[in-house]
Formats: C-alpha cells, sequence, structure tokens
C-alpha cells in the first residue's frame, strides 16, 4: 500500500498569532521529556525569583538528584536571554545547593554569534542550548527540539588523570591477577584499531590510556583477583545505548552520573565474545 507524503510546514513561533510562548511552556511542562534530556519531571513553572522576575521551568530528573533552570524565548536568542538564564541558575543553585544545577536555553534560532558566547561559559556554567522548531502537517503541529550545545564538565587533566601515584604492571599483577592483566592487554588491541600509538597507562586506581604520551581515558579498566575485569567507557546515558548492552549481554554495573561513564564487568572467556559491542563501545567513546 503507497504511503502518502505530506509536506511539513515550518512555523515562526515568534510571529505566530495562534501559538506562543505560554503555549510553548505548557507543552514541555505536560512531557518534560521532549526536549531530550532524559526522564525529567516538571517542578515548578513560572517560578519567582528575588528581585529578578520569574524563571519559565524548573525541572528535576527522577533521582531528584539535577534539577534544570530553563528559559525559553521565541526567535533568536540574545544577550538577555544568556544572562536571565544564567541568572536564575546561580539563584537557584544557591538556594537548593543539595542538587546538581543546569542552565538550559531553549530559543528557536540559536545563532552561530550567540553559540560561540555561550561557548564561553561553558564548563565554568553548566549550560546546554536547545534550539525548537515547530512544525506543522496537515491540522497538526509538533516541536522538535534539538541540543546545540551540551554541558560540559570540568575536571581535572582529562577529566581524571588525578594526583594519585604513577604505578607499573607489577603492581597490577599483584592488585588483580596476570590473567585478568591480560583482558587490559586484549582490549588494548582492540582500541589500537582505532589509532594505533595507545598504550596502557598504569595507575594506583585504574588502568588508562595514553596516545603519544598524552592521557586519554575514554575506557578506564580494573582487573580483579576473581577472573573479571572492569571497565568503564566515558558515553552520555542513553536509553539507546542502555539498549546496546543489554541486548549484547554485558554485565552492566551503576552508571557514573559524574564522569559520564558507563560501568561494565566482564569475564575472561567473554571477550572473545563479546569484541564486537565491546569495539563498537570503545569507539562511541572514543569519538565522544
Amino acid at each position: 500500500m503507497p504511503v502518502n507524503y505530506v509536506k511539513p510546514q515550518k512555523i515562526d513561533l515568534k510571529n505566530s498569532k495562534e501559538l506562543n510562548e505560554k503555549w510553548v511552556k505548557e507543552i514541555i511542562a505536560n512531557d518534560p521529556a521532549i526536549i531530550g534530556l532524559g526522564d525529567l519531571i516538571l517542578k515548578d513553572m513560572e517560578r519567582i525569583q528575588p528581585h529578578a522576575g520569574r524563571l519559565d521551568l524548573l525541572l528535576q530528573d527522577e533521582n531528584a538528584v539535577k534539577r534544570f533552570e530553563v528559559e525559553i524565548q521565541l526567535g533568536k536568542s540574545d544577550e538577555s536571554h544568556i544572562i536571565r538564564t544564567i541568572e536564575y541558575w546561580d539563584i537557584e543553585r544557591k538556594r537548593f545547593p543539595q542538587y546538581e544545577h543546569f542552565a538550559v536555553i531553549i530559543a528557536e534560532d540559536i545563532t552561530s554569534r550567540f553559540l560561540n558566547v555561550i561557548s564561553l561559559f561553558n564548563g565554568f556554567i553548566p549550560l546546554i542550548a536547545i534550539q525548537m522548531n515547530a512544525i506543522k502537517i496537515g491540522d497538526n503541529v509538533s516541536l522538535v527540539f534539538t541540543k546545540v550545545l551540551d554541558q560540559l564538565k570540568l575536571g581535572l587533566v582529562d577529566e581524571d588523570e588525578d594526583v594519585t601515584e604513577v604505578t607499573d604492571r607489577n603492581y597490577w599483577e599483584q592488585k588483580g591477577t596476570k590473567p585478568t592483566l591480560g583482558m587490559a592487554d586484549e582490549i588494548l588491541t582492540l582500541i589500537k584499531t582505532l589509532s594505533p600509538n595507545f598504550e596502557l597507562n598504569y595507575r594506583k586506581h585504574y588502568i588508562g590510556l595514553m596516545n603519544e604520551n598524552q592521557p586519554n581515558n575514554f575506557v578506564k579498566m580494573v582487573p580483579q583477583k576473581n577472573n573479571n575485569l572492569k571497565f568503564s567507557v566515558r558515553i552520555p546515558k542513553s536509553d539507546e545505548i542502555d539498549e546496546k548492552i543489554e541486548n549484547a549481554g554485558l554485565d552492566i554495573l551503576e552508571y557514573d552520573d559524574k564522569w559520564n561513564r558507563y560501568r561494565i564487568k566482564i569475564k575472561k572467556d567473554e571477550l572473545e565474545k563479546k569484541k564486537e559491542i565491546l569495539l563498537e563501545l570503545f569507539k562511541i567513546s572514543f569519538n565522544n
């Protein structure tokens, strides 16, 4: 049976006579997951800020750990929009320091100029910029949200190249076992298909990676005594990655929210069988 194509029509919300900012807020409030930041719940709308106006939306993750201060602007992002978003974020993080706070800017048009300005703050202020498009198909209107700038967490050199001592292979043969340390070698062989200059970097608490004498720990490994090796890959959490790992039958551990890492435990006899999914995860983490 042939499928009919219906050409979508992009709507300029700022100049629309029927749709407005209030309508956009209500759509997001009814389904916060639509903006693409995970399973969020609405904590407050039009939240009054002391001497600073009203915050459009306050969203919170289902684990009550993260809060997102969201400001919406129809049309192009501008200076006042950026300043207002940062101001509301700052007020909320000071009032409720027990949460991890993120400033979120949603606009129809985030221009390259203001994207550059926003990027200057990123790392010091956890800013997320989302471009919003309203699409009309027939009598129906849909909102499409695209993340154009993700928050960047500042860490130490290469995120986790901490001040712990440098160790050597012998140290890890004692802390783990020769067979589980051999698993790290097998993983390195897979990683070398992405870039041939990678080498193992023996640290006190993990085995990381070096590429031409520069740390790049997109994969970290911990050989253990019980014939297992734990490793982590630096990939933002998503349903797609969750499904890949689950379908592959990997033993997934609790996700590391602080460093955006999937943590996985694997046995020696699984390495060859799971080589394809492991390489896929390493590639995603490497490119990320």
